[in-house]
């Protein structure tokens, strides 16, 4: 008899150490990589509707590195995350100074860091939101009517987005998400010839990615 009690008593505490792991297919760190469709436009602000045929868009292939903790509530996960990508969209530099608001661009590295929340569809599915502070860097050829300039310009800016992430496996997941980023702040990076940064000054630049990942929950 005691016996038998001490096996459903083993049964229960395996069973109850079972159901937290179950309820948390979504916690702990992971490292992703992400690729994608980038495209940079001038925003609302600063749109050329009268010189339609104007370039107005810098389009390319982004590609990067992200990291992340989440934490598995149950039905909901919390997480945080960082993310640093760099691309290949650029402008058409046959009109180099009148494009989208920044002049004639190559976009450089881009800095993210937010948060996302998501419920999890299924247990191995999770559709998620996800926002915060993203840093752009652009190749900036332009001119201010006195001084031409040909040097970098970093963008302040915010994010939103949304995606959905799949397990596969234990540890191994994939994602596909679209994010939307405006710019209305930015500086001309003057590091290569030992001068301060210009001051700051407003810009209006919007940046839509269709991105896909594959990585790993340690």
């Amino acid at each position: 008899m005691k016996k038998g009690i001490a096996l459903l008593l083993a049964a229960g505490s395996l069973g109850a150490l079972a159901v937290p792991a179950a309820a948390q297919e979504f916690t702990g760190p992971w490292i992703a990589g992400v690729a994608g469709y980038d495209i940079n436009e001038a925003g609302s602000s600063q749109d050329d509707g009268v010189n339609v045929d104007r370039d107005q868009n810098a389009e390319g292939i982004a590609y990067g590195v992200g990291i992340g903790y989440d934490v598995d509530m149950g039905g909901f996960v919390l997480g945080a995350e960082a993310e640093l990508t760099d691309s290949t969209a650029d402008s058409d530099y046959t009109d180099p100074y009148t494009n989208f608001g920044l002049g004639a661009v190559d976009a450089g590295r881009d800095i993210y860091v937010g948060a996302r929340l998501g419920f999890k569809a299924t247990p191995q599915t999770l559709v998620y939101a996800k926002g915060g502070y993203t840093n752009a860097r652009f190749n900036f050829i332009g001119t201010d009517g006195t001084t031409n300039y040909d040097t970098n310009i970093d963008t302040d800016g915010w994010r939103l987005g949304a995606g959905v992430e799949q397990k596969l496996g234990t540890n191994a997941f994939a994602k596909l998400e679209y994010r939307y980023s405006n710019y209305s702040k930015g500086e001309l990076d003057f590091e290569a010839d030992n001068i301060p940064d210009s001051d700051r000054f407003d810009i209006d630049t919007d940046r839509h990615q269709i991105m896909a990942g594959v990585g790993w929950r340690f």
